[in-house]
């Protein structure tokens, strides 16, 4: 019987995230030249989500040989990251009195760069840092949307519910859905979108009403060289913070706000601890990361250990030493880092049940727990973890390192991101053969 030839998959309309598919990791077909615009670099530990998305994928594309042009802000008398890549080059300007990008500034800047040499093959802007404004002229341009207005509006809702008082709620409500509107208006003035969670594609297109073809979902990843499992890292952290063999480990990292659920994980430790003596004799909780609720934690107790914010090595060490990362956060949009180092370091992931997570991170209790934001809900699922105990969480670990490996690594988001800019570049990069 003869059997049907396989069909090429049409990269722009695929509904799925990129980082499903393997691209060849060979030398590219095409050395591009990019853009991209990005209103902070990172420094340091201090760096946001948005700012080591940056980072991560465009060195990752300039180790690949493509030639990079970062136009970011830096302030007077500030020190400023060296790379040893010379096809990575930044255009440097004074930040606004907000913080963003000096649109005329930039933009001078970009015109002079794309008319030396050749043009700029493609264009990639991180969230606003290029305003619509400008973008609209720019057909070979991709936005990557780190959180949308119609997200907000769940981690509103959330928050209002557990600290706003009633009487404030409907003018909250009414401003995020005026911005809603305003972002449906002006996201088409964007040529092609970058969605870093399966929900935000899906409300992209349902919502935002943007065509499939100019919609694209690729998620975060991290660096899997620096995130893996190494036991002896682990030990050796816990030998230093002198936290026993026997204890079972907790760990949470990033900024330490209210918005980020710090007030609620700590309400319910707080719960714990006076109701359950054991519980508390028998866990340690590691806290990674700077906030107003870094002095708090140590209101807790002696097993509450604030670390401060680390650098990615010691990043690497803390998730080794912890049994289960918890991420109690509010914010229903973007895709949280942690929660994808955690996993590539082979550790089980605990997260409020929003829509980003549940529907690309932890998507099934094989790798995790999820739970509502609230304090009795996140008591009976910290309390699951305990009972649980460690044999059933380094099996859920592996099975979290495992998705990791698939979806989330630094290569896999950048070879994405590399077709994406190919296919932009050239519609012939647009088709993909199925093994």
């Amino acid at each position: 019987m003869m059997q049907k030839p396989k069909e090429d998959i049409d990269l722009l309309t695929f509904p799925y995230a990129w980082n499903l598919l393997s691209f060849p990791t060979h030398p590219p077909p095409q050395i591009l030249k990019i853009a991209l615009f990005v209103k902070k670099w990172p420094h340091g530990s201090r760096a946001g989500g948005l700012e080591r998305h940056a980072l991560t994928l465009h060195l990752a594309l300039a180790k690949r040989g493509h030639e990079l042009h970062i136009f970011t802000t830096s302030t007077p008398n500030s020190s400023f990251p060296i790379y040893p890549f010379a096809n990575l080059v930044f255009h440097l300007s004074k930040p606004t009195s907000g913080g963003y990008l000096e649109q005329a500034v930039v933009w001078k800047q970009f015109q002079t760069q794309n008319s030396t040499g050749r043009h700029f093959d493609v264009v990639h802007t991180e969230s606003v840092g290029l305003l619509h404004t400008r973008a609209k002229n720019v057909p070979n341009l991709a936005v990557t949307w780190h959180g949308i207005a119609y997200e907000t509006i769940h981690s509103d809702i959330i928050q209002e519910l557990l600290w706003t008082p009633e009487a404030q709620r409907g003018s909250m409500t009414t401003k995020r859905t005026t911005k809603v509107v305003e972002e449906v208006k002006f996201f088409p003035r964007y040529s092609h979108h970058v969605a870093t969670s399966d929900h935000a594609g899906d409300v992209l297109k349902r919502i935002y009403m943007i065509p499939e073809e100019r919609v694209h979902i690729i998620l975060n990843g991290v660096d899997e060289d620096i995130f893996r499992p190494e036991p002896s890292l682990g030990n050796d952290f816990k030998q230093k913070f002198g936290i026993s063999k026997r204890s079972l480990v907790l760990g949470m990292a990033g900024r330490l706000v209210k918005d980020k659920g710090h007030p609620l994980i700590f309400e319910a430790l707080n719960q714990i601890f006076m109701e359950n003596n054991k519980f508390q004799q028998s866990v340690t909780v590691l806290v990674a990361g700077d906030g107003p609720w870094g002095d708090r934690y140590k209101d807790l107790g002696a097993n509450i250990l604030v670390l401060g914010p680390l650098e990615q090595a010691q990043l690497a060490k803390f998730y080794n030493a912890i049994d289960i990362f918890v991420n109690p956060t509010l914010r229903a949009q973007g895709l949280d880092h942690t929660l994808l180092e955690a996993m590539l370091t082979g550790k089980p992931v605990m997260a409020t049940r929003v829509a980003s997570i549940t529907g690309s991170v932890i998507v099934g209790l094989e790798m995790g727990y999820t739970f509502s934001p609230s304090v009795d809900s996140l008591k009976r699922t910290l309390y699951s973890v305990w009972n649980d105990g460690r044999v059933i969480l380094e099996k859920k670990g592996k099975a979290a390192r495992q998705r990791g490996l698939q979806l989330f690594t630094a290569s896999k988001m950048a070879a994405a991101y590399e077709r994406l800019f190919l296919c932009i570049s050239k519609e012939e990069y647009c088709k993909y053969q199925k093994s």
